[in-house]
Order: structure tokens, then C-alpha cells, then sequence
């Protein structure tokens, strides 16, 4: 890396910096074949299959130099100019550039040396024929750069620009199968770092007499990547150097409390440079891009972004304090392997379009959870796997709004509302099935096959269905059409025939949760259980509707049937109803992980259990379980139940009871990280006066109790809890923990959330009306953790009212929010409603708007299920 410092007059340096721009060599990438001209795409908004379909026929060779001078205030424009090359092997037809703002924000367009008329519409820039070429075509352009995906604040700036993004900063040809080489000049406040997508080449630093000056960063031209990829963040950061394996990475951070820096820099560093070893050794192939660095952003709207060379983490994911608990340790190891999985399995290789987005996501998580087995002591994967993946799938897989895997995409725009648990949560269960039908050695070669042929270029899942198809006698096109191509899951039952204290039958079923005659094809486990503890484990092999278990006729009749015991299966598996009472007699916690899995699908189902008698059920097994990552899952599950599936009434009559059990078991559990996840959950439940002083003492002496570690963050959380409940303290709560807060984003994160957490319901009501600015959804971290409180059972009184609105904003928030937003803002409007009127007003949004978008009609019905489901079962 080469660093050159000069000082010049800063009207000259815009001159150099397009100079550089428009004067590189162009990078080559293989040209694609000429064919015929092709019929005249229409314009219209968005980025269509057509017209990516005819640019990818029509385009190869591209590259993009760039220009952002970014002034130090964020109310000011960004200047920006770019150069875009581009060879065209059919030259009869228009070209559009997408760009996804105002007319005005163009001001000049050059075609091969012609200054030309500006022709925008429909978000884009329409080239006409007439200005270009058959061959290589070179397009200049001075803008104002868009400002929705820029992520701005007072002094940092980050992109994200995934799924089609890019359009709304640049004039781009927005689509993930033109990958093109990008050269980037940086010109920012003199105090800011910078890191993009390639090495830096160097830096100019720039006086303009008694104005602050400027610094430029010259970046060299990056790896071939798509355009979702491209990526940059400048600001206040620190910057972090170290070689790992003899490899240099960079690091960007906001960070300010010493003991998380200290606990976390070393860990992190190590989870990148463990994941990049595994990595290289599963797929054969050495790292394949020039650099890897990354940064830790406050409040990012994901967990993290795979640019090449500068993955984007959320800062609060990275650094973990001395409270730490193992889930989050081994959720941040996951988090670092996940995106540093995505270098191969979707910056590499691509998908074609973005229909096929989740392949990137399965393997990156498939992946992750493979690294993680291997880099992070006592983490077993296993257990990880069943509660990471089954409830988050079976979440949305059991509403009328599922999903199937891969997607039907027509136009780009729309393709954020494919993203969601189905993606990143049951794609790896149908993967992990795959794998154990193939075998692992078969499936992984099969993978490096893939990689190889089509590195640095895209592919379809059908492309990598008939690499490994070849490896394997199963038919996987037949396999494939139910677990991919179509949403949904199995109900499994089974009927048991015994003569003198042995089994001469046991046979299992399997019916759509539709009632449709599909069937998915799948290994799992079923455990007898014998009053002794002895246990007898055998795998089915469910092929067919009906399936008879040979192996375990013969057996001594067991105490009770576990099913889906090692937790590989997937659906709605039956609950023996001596499992009640024997939970204890299940050694093996992935086998108690997945009988609690169960008991709650069952539940919600109506099939077994009650939610009182489920919850009566946890509060037995909660003091016998010692596992942390199954106390996680109880403690979720059991709160969800108290404040989801009980009337108001219920709660209150047995918050008394449940709020000294959970202190009680907290006491007694000798692990503190398991003491932390009870604490939390006595916290989320404190209904009672004694309770609810308990906490504020806690809070007001910052005193954890015994054996717990409690940091700043976990003091702003009781604060917030506190505050939701109206607690009476002598000097107001909110006000008092921000003066405690020493980290200025989480200040700022602080100040935000106060309002929706006023005691006076005048305040609340001024807060949601904000939101219908746009400017004000621009955090949206902030915005689902303040809807979470300002929907809290507790408010729910005075904040059913809001959901009218907060349903008719969901169109804009899908246009101006980012690919998680609208369901996270649904999740957080509707997650805590139990009443017929909230489940009302979804049911008659709907039926007003019969045309509405598919894929957001989809959405809402999966994040109504909760409303829909409590309004039964709560009857």
C-alpha cells in the first residue's frame, strides 16, 4: 500500500481525481457472443427480467470510475462524475442506465466524446441509439449522488446497496450477472477514514486557503463484483491493522468503551482468519479476491454485508463485553463465518438474478455453521442448528403467507421481499437433508465442481442441481421441487401396535399442513425411550405418505416415543403424551431442544397442549435444565407464551407465582451465563410492584445481582423495561440512563427511543405520527426497537389505534426501507396483539386491498399469524 501526501489547491484536485477517472485502463472481462438485435425494451420503473435479460445479452466488459466528494455535513449534496465503459455487441436499440432519482439530480452526459440531450424517466437514463456503437462505448456523467442508500450521519457514511440499491446513489446497470470492475476517488473531511471495495492506492491531502480542507483517496480498480457489492465507508473511524496467517486485514470501528475493545479486537481478528483457513480447505480454492478488510457500523441495518474486501458488521454483534453470554459468543463466531462464507458463495459465484438469492444465504449459513463446530470451544453444533433454524423456519412456514425457497422474481425492485427466514433459516435445513442424502464427500465435491466452473461469473440453482445430481443415484429433481420450489411443511403422526411387552408395529405418516397430497422426502430419528433411561435410536427413512419402522419391531414397549430426535427432520412431529412428565430422562440436550421445538409447534396447532399447560410444563422443566443454549429456547418460548397466548387477566394472576420461580432458579443455576438469560427473562415478565422494585434497585445502584455480569447496555435495557411499566421513580428513569451512557451513537440511539416510551400517551402519539417522514425511518434499527415498546402488551390500550396507519405505510416503507425493514416493522407493529379488533383491522386491510403487491400481502400474512393464532387460542 502506498501512501502520498501533497498539498495543493483544492480547485485543482477534481481536475487529477477525473483525470484518474476517465484516463484508467479500462479493465477486460470475457465478452459475451453477438447475437441478433433484439426488440426495443420499455422503460419503466425498476429493473425488469426483460431488460436485464437483454442487457446481459447486449453488454460485457464494463467498468465504472467514480468520483463522491463528500462535504463534512450531511445537508449538503454529494458531487459526483463517473465514467462508464462498456462494450455492445448490438448497437440498433437504446441502452438504459438505471438510476433511481430526481431528474434533477443529472446535470451533464457525454456519449464516446458527444455531449448529449439528458433523456430520464421512469428511473433511467435512456442512451440513445444513435450516440453509441457496436463495440467499446465509453458514457460520462455528472450527477448529485442519491442520498436513500448512503446511509449519512453527522460525521460517517456507509453504503448498502443490496439488492438493487446501487441505482439510487449512481447511474448503474443495477443487476447482479454485469459484474464490472470499479475505480473509486474518495474526496472526504480531512479527519475521515475511508475503505472500499479495493487496495488503496493513495491519498491526497487538499488545502483551499482558510476553508477546511479535504483528504482524496485513490482506490485502485476492484475485483470483478456486481454491483450489490460495491461498497464504501468514510468518517470518523479508528483504524485497526494486523497480519493474521500473513494475511493483512484492516478494520474500521466507532467503538468507545475500552473493555469491549479489549475483550473483542483479539477474537475477531481470529474468527476472520479461522473462517478464511476452513474455508479455503473445504472449497479447494485459495481466497479468492486482493484484500479483506471490514468495518463495525452503529445500529446496521443487518447483522453484515459480504462486500468483497469490506464487509459491513453491526458494531453491538462484534464487540461483546465481560457479560457476555455463550449464545452470543457463538452467534458472533457464526455472524464473522457467515459473511466471510459469502467471498465464495455468492461475491465469486453469483446468481444469475436474484430469484436465486437465497443460494448465496444457504451456503453462507450452511457454512457458517460448519466453520463454528470447529472454531468455537463447547459450542455444539448440533444444538446451535435446532435452535437457530427450526422455530425462526416454522415461523413463517405455518402461515398462510409461506413462502417457498426460491422465488419468482419479475422485477428487481421487488426483490427485497424475497429475503426472510425461509432463505436464511429452513435453506439450511433442506441443505443439511441434501447433504445426508448424497453423503458429505459427495456433496462437497460436487460444490467444488460448482465453485470452479463458474468462478468470477453467475449461476442458477438448476446449474448446481445438475452438478450434483451427477454424484448421486437420488432423483434430485423430483426431491428438489418440493423442498425448494414450493413453501410449506409436513404434520407427521404415527400409530404404535404392541403384543406382550413388545412392539410388532410402528408406523409413521405424513400430511401437508395444506392438506395437499405433497410429500417431503426425509431422513430423521425417533428415540425409544425405556423407564430404566436406556435408549434405543432409530432413523426413518420417509419416502413415502405411509412408512413402516421394521427395526423396531421386536423392541421392549418404550416409556414414550421421542420423534425427530437428533433434530434433522423437519415439520410438525407428534408429542407422546408421557413426554409431559419424562422430559427429565432425555439426556441429550439436542433431543430436549427439539421436544421443546415440538411441544410449541404442537401448541400452536391446537394438537396436545394448551399454551397454560405448555407453560405449566416449562416452569417444571426450567430448574432441571442446565444447558444454556435450551434455557435460551425456554426462556423465549415461556415469555412468549405469558405475554402472547395469556389474557391480561392470567398474566396478572400468575406474574406473582412465575416472577419468584424464575429469581429462584436464577439463584440456584450455578452458570452465569445461564443466570443472565433467567435474570432476562424475570425481567421481561415483572408485572408485580415487589418485582418491578427489585429491577429498579438493580438499576438505580447499577448492582447485578449475585453472580451475574450486567454492562451499560444491559443497564439501558432495564431502564427501557422499567419505563414501559410507568414505573414511579423519584427522578425520571430515561433521562438519568443517558447521562450514563458514555458512547455517543448509543447516546444518540437513547435520545431517539425516548419518546415512544413517554408515560403521557400525547408523546407517544406526536412519535408515531413522526414516522410517517421518511427522514425519521432513516435508523431503522432505532425504529423497530422503539415500535417494540410503543406496541408492548403493556401499551397495547393506547397503541392499538396505530395499526391502520402503520398498514397503510407499508408500500412506501418496501420502496424507501431496506430489504429486512418492512417485515421488521410489521413483526414489531403486530407481534404483541392478541385481540379480535387488531386481528380484525389485518383481515379488513386486506379485503380493501385485493390487488395488492403478492409478495408484501405475503409478508403481512406471515407476521399476522401470531394475531391470528392468539386470537383462538386465547378465546
Amino acid at each position: 500500500m502506498k501512501f502520498q501526501n501533497s498539498i495543493y489547491i483544492h480547485g485543482a484536485a477534481f481536475a487529477l481525481a477525473f483525470c484518474v477517472g476517465s484516463c484508467v485502463k479500462k479493465p477486460i472481462v470475457s465478452d459475451s457472443k453477438p447475437v441478433l438485435a433484439g426488440p426495443t425494451v420499455a422503460v419503466v420503473p425498476g429493473v425488469s427480467l426483460e431488460l436485464a435479460q437483454d442487457r446481459a445479452r447486449r453488454i460485457s466488459r464494463l467498468g465504472y470510475n467514480l468520483i463522491f466528494t463528500i462535504p463534512a455535513s450531511k445537508a449538503e449534496s454529494i458531487a459526483a462524475s463517473e465514467t462508464v465503459t462498456f462494450h455492445l455487441t448490438d448497437a440498433g436499440q437504446p441502452v438504459q442506465l438505471d438510476f433511481k432519482e430526481q431528474a434533477d439530480h443529472l446535470k451533464s452526459l457525454t456519449i464516446n466524446g458527444k455531449t448529449t440531450a439528458i433523456d430520464f424517466r421512469e428511473e433511467h437514463l435512456v442512451l440513445p441509439a444513435a450516440s453509441l456503437k457496436t463495440g467499446l462505448n465509453q458514457v460520462e456523467i455528472d450527477f448529485i449522488a442519491g442520498n436513500q442508500s448512503l446511509n449519512r450521519n453527522d460525521d460517517f457514511l456507509y453504503t448498502l446497496l443490496v439488492p438493487d440499491r446501487a441505482r439510487t446513489v449512481f447511474p448503474v446497470f443495477d443487476q447482479p450477472n454485469l459484474k464490472a470492475s470499479f475505480k473509486l476517488i474518495l474526496d472526504v473531511p480531512t479527519d475521515w477514514e475511508a475503505q472500499a471495495n479495493a487496495p488503496l492506492d493513495s491519498t491526497q491531502l487538499v488545502l483551499d486557503g482558510v476553508l477546511p480542507g479535504s483528504n482524496i483517496y485513490f482506490f485502485a480498480p476492484s475485483d470483478t463484483i456486481s454491483t450489490y457489492l460495491f461498497s464504501f465507508a468514510a468518517g470518523k473511524f479508528t483504524r485497526i491493522s494486523r497480519s493474521m496467517a500473513g494475511r493483512e486485514m484492516q478494520f474500521l470501528h466507532r467503538e468507545t468503551d475500552q473493555d469491549k475493545l479489549k475483550l473483542s479486537l483479539d477474537p475477531v481478528f481470529q474468527i476472520h482468519a479461522d473462517a478464511l483457513k476452513f474455508l479455503e480447505q473445504y472449497t479447494g480454492i485459495p481466497y479468492p479476491f486482493r484484500k479483506f478488510d471490514f468495518v463495525a457500523l452503529p445500529d446496521f441495518q443487518y447483522g453484515g454485508m459480504e462486500h468483497v474486501g469490506a464487509i459491513d458488521y453491526k458494531a453491538s454483534t462484534l464487540f461483546l463485553d465481560e457479560g457476555a453470554t455463550q449464545d452470543q459468543k457463538i452467534a458472533r463466531s457464526n455472524l464473522i463465518s457467515h459473511e466471510t462464507a459469502h467471498m465464495w458463495f455468492g461475491d465469486l459465484v453469483t446468481m444469475q438474478w436474484f430469484n436465486d438469492v437465497w443460494m448465496k444465504e444457504v451456503f453462507a449459513n450452511f457454512m457458517a455453521d460448519k466453520i463454528t463446530q470447529i472454531a468455537v470451544a463447547n459450542s455444539n453444533y448440533d444444538l446451535k442448528f435446532v435452535i437457530d433454524h427450526y422455530p425462526a423456519a416454522y415461523g413463517v412456514d405455518r402461515t398462510t403467507g409461506a413462502n417457498p425457497i426460491r422465488q419468482d422474481l419479475e422485477n428487481l425492485k421487488d426483490a427485497g421481499s424475497l429475503y426472510g427466514n425461509i432463505i436464511y433459516h429452513k435453506a439450511p435445513i433442506m441443505m443439511r437433508q441434501l447433504e445426508r442424502l448424497m453423503g458429505e464427500e459427495p456433496f462437497r465435491q460436487g460444490l467444488q465442481e460448482y465453485l470452479k466452473k463458474y468462478a468470477f461469473s453467475n449461476a442458477t440453482w438448476p446449474d448446481l442441481i445438475q452438478i450434483l445430481d451427477a454424484r448421486t443415484p437420488a432423483d434430485l429433481q423430483a426431491w428438489n421441487q418440493v423442498w425448494v420450489n414450493q413453501p410449506g411443511r409436513p404434520i407427521f403422526d404415527y400409530s404404535l401396535q404392541t403384543a406382550n411387552g413388545k412392539i410388532t408395529a410402528l408406523q409413521l405418516t405424513q400430511q401437508a399442513e395444506d392438506k395437499s397430497d405433497r410429500l417431503w422426502p426425509q431422513l430423521f430419528e425417533v428415540l425409544l425411550v425405556y423407564p430404566s433411561g436406556r435408549v434405543k435410536e432409530l432413523t426413518v427413512n420417509m419416502n413415502q405418505r405411509q412408512v413402516l419402522l421394521p427395526e423396531a419391531v421386536g423392541e421392549a414397549v418404550p416409556a414414550f416415543i421421542l420423534f425427530n430426535s437428533t433434530g434433522l427432520g423437519y415439520g410438525v412431529f407428534p408429542i407422546d403424551k408421557q413426554l409431559t412428565t419424562s422430559l427429565a430422562k432425555l439426556q441429550n440436550p439436542v433431543a430436549r431442544a427439539t421436544a421443546y421445538v415440538n411441544f410449541y409447534e404442537n401448541m400452536l396447532n391446537g394438537r396436545a397442549v394448551a399454551p397454560r399447560q405448555l407453560l405449566e410444563v416449562y416452569r417444571q422443566v426450567l430448574p432441571k435444565e442446565k444447558e444454556e443454549l435450551n434455557i435460551k429456547l425456554l426462556t423465549g418460548q415461556a415469555t412468549d407464551i405469558f405475554w402472547r397466548l395469556l389474557k391480561p387477566e392470567e398474566r396478572l394472576a400468575l406474574a406473582p407465582a412465575l416472577e419468584k420461580e424464575l429469581w429462584q432458579v436464577m439463584q440456584q443455576n450455578p452458570a452465569p451465563n445461564s443466570k443472565k438469560l433467567l435474570f432476562k427473562a424475570y425481567q421481561s415478565v415483572a408485572l408485580t410492584k415487589e418485582a418491578q422494585t427489585q429491577l429498579y434497585t438493580i438499576w438505580n445502584k447499577q448492582q447485578a445481582p449475585t453472580g451475574i455480569k450486567l454492562t451499560e447496555d444491559d443497564y439501558t435495557a432495564l431502564a427501557l423495561a422499567l419505563a414501559v411499566r410507568d414505573y414511579p421513580a423519584a427522578t425520571p428513569i430515561l433521562p438519568t440512563q443517558l447521562t450514563r451512557i458514555q458512547n455517543p451513537d448509543r447516546q444518540k440511539r437513547m435520545q431517539f427511543l425516548m419518546p415512544a416510551l413517554a408515560p403521557d400517551v400525547a408523546t407517544r402519539d406526536a412519535f408515531f405520527a413522526s414516522l410517517k417522514d421518511e427522514k425519521n425511518r432513516e435508523k431503522e434499527a432505532w425504529v423497530v426497537s422503539a415500535l417494540g415498546y410503543l406496541h408492548h402488551p403493556l401499551r397495547a390500550a393506547t397503541s392499538e389505534k396505530y395499526l391502520p396507519q402503520s398498514l397503510a405505510l407499508l408500500e412506501e416503507i418496501q420502496q424507501t426501507g431496506d430489504i429486512f425493514f418492512p417485515y421488521s416493522w410489521l413483526q414489531a407493529t403486530l407481534g404483541s396483539y392478541q385481540t379480535p379488533t387488531a386481528a380484525r383491522t389485518v383481515r379488513e386491510f386486506l379485503a380493501a386491498h385485493p390487488q395488492y403487491n403478492p409478495k408484501l400481502r405475503a409478508k403481512l400474512l406471515q407476521a399476522a399469524d401470531d394475531v391470528f393464532r392468539a386470537e383462538k387460542l386465547v378465546m
